[in-house]
């Protein structure tokens, strides 16, 4: 698979450094797009070393922030003829934070990182998708969308550019599954887009993994204390990266295209009902996803509001 090319955001650790070192050993042409170069460098060493693979590539890119995303764009579409995979598996999720973040663009940082950044860096990179014969891109979602069975659950669409941050309560963990659902609607959207020019666009719902003492170390109280517990059951990040490669690889989901895909790889279905019994069959389950990211109003408001904000 050496004419392979696949990118991977975020692969420096957890789900992406374990994704990296997967493709790698499989001897694809791996793309390390990372935020932190000090701290990726050695990664890079150690999954090229591992993998005894000379075709892994380290690139720097904040997926928080659109100049770095057309710096990067540019920079990987100079140096190779396609790209056959892409991954967007950088996420922000700053575990007790409490202060409201804007990006280098003035957004809402997990919004600009969870959602616009990956819809920028794809519109960016379609035309080297294009090239691919078998072109696949995975977005990297999560349970927690699952709080939207709440039917009073709503993205907060008039603050992602901090608008009411001096007036409104700020929650790190609702604005992180907000962004994931925003990032979920709009892989529904792209792959309608993306589907003629034969580009897959599929999502990942990335349940229990195990975590970093570094990430644990910010949680506060309680739930450091669940945290390490729950540590204890957890499958490393492994798991996960072998289903990243199996849903972009298989011959199983060569034609799978607008679908979100469970981690026990099956197809997740919108429900068909949010009520009473059901919803808590939705919230335990695993194989429903909230009807808020169908709804065409929602999907259309993200999509362009993902236009306007990204457009050079």
């Amino acid at each position: 698979m050496e004419d392979k090319i696949v990118i991977i955001t975020g692969a420096n650790s957890g789900i992406g450094k374990a994704a990296a070192l997967k493709f790698a050993t499989e001897g694809y042409r791996v793309i390390m797009a990372c935020r932190s170069m000090e701290r990726s460098r050695v990664v890079h060493r150690d999954i090229a070393s591992v993998s005894n693979n000379p075709n892994v590539d380290l690139m720097e890119l904040d997926v928080s922030s659109f100049e770095s995303i057309h710096t990067f764009c540019s920079a990987f579409k100079a140096k190779y003829p396609r790209l056959d995979i892409l991954i967007h598996n950088a996420a922000y999720l700053n575990h007790g934070e409490k202060e409201y973040k804007l990006s280098p663009e003035q957004i809402e940082l997990s919004f600009a990182t969870n959602a616009f950044g990956p819809f920028l860096m794809t519109r960016l990179l379609a035309d080297h998708l294009e090239k691919s014969e078998d072109a696949r891109i995975l977005n990297a979602c999560t349970t927690n969308i699952k709080h939207f069975f709440d039917p009073k659950r709503e993205i907060e669409f008039d603050n992602l550019r901090g608008e009411y941050r001096g007036s409104r309560r700020y929650n790190m963990y609702k604005m992180y599954g907000d962004s994931k659902m925003a990032l979920l609607m709009l892989t529904f959207k792209m792959a309608d887009e993306y589907k003629s020019r034969g580009i897959k666009v599929n999502a990942l719902q990335i349940n229990r993994v195990k975590l970093s003492e570094e990430t644990i170390a910010k949680m506060r109280g309680v739930w450091k204390v669940l945290a390490r517990a729950q540590n204890l059951t957890n499958p490393l990040p492994t798991a996960m990266a072998d289903n990243y490669f199996h849903i972009c690889t298989s011959a199983e989901f060569e034609k799978v295209t607008g679908q979100l895909i469970n981690h026990k790889r099956e197809l997740v279905r919108p429900s068909s009902s949010e009520k009473g019994f059901e919803q808590l069959k939705n919230i335990f389950g695993s194989g429903t996803y909230p009807r808020y990211a169908t709804d065409d109003q929602n999907v259309e408001r993200i999509w362009t509001l993902s236009n306007e904000l990204t457009v050079s």
